[in-house]
């Protein structure tokens, strides 16, 4: 029996955040109220013609803790909910994505990073 080889990877975008699956059964995710910076780059193999093999778009938080989201499971969804992020610049991601490299440059920071929840007396 054949059939399409299973994917090393399953990104899912909602309106809370985003959530990739790899193939390993690890799991990474973000809440986009928790993504505080944006950066792009590529990995380091690559294919016969010297291309990367693929861009990432990792999100983080202020712990440094985030989410790899390869450029080619970005679909309308995602593209249309990092607009969200404050000022956030589709073009120069855009720009990034074209020129990336295997280092990762910074698309976008948070103009004010979220304050610590503050401490809370319940009865």
């Amino acid at each position: 029996m054949h059939g399409n080889p299973v994917p090393d990877t399953y990104v899912y975008v909602t309106e809370e955040g985003v959530t990739r699956h790899y193939a390993d059964g690890s799991v990474e995710a973000l809440a986009w109220e928790d993504v505080v910076e944006v950066r792009v780059g590529g990995h380091e193999r690559r294919d016969p013609s010297g291309q990367l093999d693929d861009v990432f778009i990792v999100l983080l938080d202020r712990d440094g803790e985030g989410c790899v989201v390869p450029h080619s499971a970005t679909d309308a969804n995602f593209l249309a909910r990092l607009r969200y992020l404050p000022d956030f610049d589709l073009d120069r991601l855009s720009t990034a994505v074209a020129g990336a490299r295997a280092d990762y440059v910074v698309v976008w920071r948070s103009p004010e990073p979220p304050s610590p929840l503050p401490d809370l007396e319940y009865d």
